[in-house]
């Protein structure tokens, strides 16, 4: 069997969704009143698109089109703040996504944190997540990100081998990985999370363990270790460039072992976090989330939209020249309601791949119904020692390492075919 079947980060996938009619987000706006939701902002703008990479993101922008993309972002964020002004919503999380959001000049980042503050409330003891690549931290963009409280700093190494990176197409080399590492840790923010690739063509385990004991020298909050997958429409694709399946499992076991006997606790297959710096569990799967710019998704009770799915760099500058020229974005155009079946695998999806697992007297509270009948896979799976515990049902240390094989086969025939669909229409 192979282990890495799909990183199931989100449920459904966008390559699901498909064009809506008649829906207005005036309707799901009181899904936001009151306080604790999410707040999403898409920044695509990259230096170079990374072999690996399936995101929304565009290259080769100028500050003029940057400048046009902050212009739409700012009358979407008004005409959202018009809606919403009757629920008077308060944000308890901010994520600035890419792309690479440090690509923008400072002036440019100091408009985007400014626009966030005129058109959104947020709670006073708010989180707030910006991504960065190595290339793109400088001290007086770090600077910019500490003055507006700026919590959780996310920055992408991959490796620190300069021939992995080169192999998987990144624009830093090691030692600027480093320097950047080194700067971000003098600027002390509460949370830095680092990310590494293993699978990549060529690696060992102990090239992969070399890296990460440079990493954990930096004594980072968080890091996150991903698995290679080289899918339709990336650079490496194109190169006939293919994961080293055969080695990643092994490089993933002894790199979970050096990171938890080097401190850090693992609560799903990627992430491992400083102990005492364990994240409070929260109910995840039934919470609203507001997306802002082309890319990002919003998850409003049972409607999930976002612009449509989009990967290489010629489809995704025609997705962001029409969300520039969208005159109402109160209009939503592309996504997809979810019935209760699919609310049901989202809700154990999003619980059961994250300790502590899923609570399966909460999941009967919420649906009147007993997870292990809705889905009798999870007693097979118990059988099979992916799962245990009797009241939170959560993975083993085989289940862990199996995820993005178990969490695939809970996606429904229906979502499966709307994927395969998308895939046929896309070969």
């Amino acid at each position: 069997m192979n282990p890495y079947i799909q990183y199931m980060y989100s449920y459904p996938h966008k390559t699901a969704y498909r064009p809506l009619e008649g829906i207005s987000f005036k309707k799901y706006a009181p899904l936001l009143a009151g306080s604790g939701h999410g707040l999403y902002l898409h920044i695509p703008f990259c230096q170079a698109k990374c072999g690996y990479c399936n995101l929304f993101s565009v290259t080769g922008q100028g500050e003029k089109e940057i400048d046009q993309y902050l212009d739409a972002v700012e009358r979407q964020s008004l005409q959202y703040k018009e809606v919403l002004a009757p629920y008077r919503p308060v944000f308890s999380e901010v994520v600035i996504g890419g792309g690479t959001p440090l690509l923008l000049a400072k002036k440019q980042m100091e408009r985007m944190f400014s626009m966030l503050g005129k058109y959104f409330s947020f709670s006073q003891e708010r989180g707030m997540v910006v991504e960065t690549a190595p290339n793109q931290t400088t001290e007086e963009k770090l600077e910019v990100l500490r003055r507006v409280g700026v919590t959780r700093v996310s920055m992408g190494i991959q490796s620190f081998s300069d021939r992995e990176l080169s192999i998987l197409g990144r624009g830093h080399r090691a030692q600027k990985a480093r320097e950047a590492l080194g700067l971000l840790k003098s600027f002390c923010f509460p949370c830095i999370n680092v990310d590494f690739i293993y699978g990549i063509p060529g690696q060992t385990a102990e090239g992969l363990l070399t890296s990460l004991e440079e990493a954990v020298d930096f004594e980072p909050e968080e890091i996150f270790l991903y698995p290679l997958y080289v899918r339709h429409g990336v650079g490496l694709e194109t190169k006939g460039i293919a994961p080293d399946g055969e080695n990643a499992l092994e490089q993933y076991r002894k790199a979970s072992h050096f990171l938890r006997e080097s401190g850090y606790m693992q609560d799903s297959m990627r992430r491992f976090v400083k102990r005492g710096g364990e994240r409070e569990f929260s109910e995840c799967g039934l919470g609203n989330s507001l997306a802002l710019g082309c890319g990002g998704r919003s998850y409003l009770g049972n409607l999930h939209f976002c612009t449509p799915y989009a990967v290489t760099g010629k489809e995704c500058l025609e997705q962001m020249k029409r969300f520039e020229e969208t005159g109402d974005f109160t209009r939503i155009t592309h996504g997809l309601l979810l019935d209760e079946e699919e609310i049901k695998r989202r809700y154990v999806i999003r619980h059961l791949l994250i300790r502590p697992g899923l609570d399966m007297g909460r999941y009967e509270e919420c649906f009147k119904s007993r997870v292990v009948d809705d889905f009798p896979l999870l007693t097979q799976w118990a059988e099979q020692g992916f799962l245990h515990g009797d009241k939170i049902l959560g993975l083993t240390p085989e289940g862990m390492e199996w995820s993005d094989y178990l969490g695939p086969q809970l996606i429904s025939p229906k979502i499966r075919k709307a994927m395969e669909e998308w895939e046929e229409g896309h070969g």
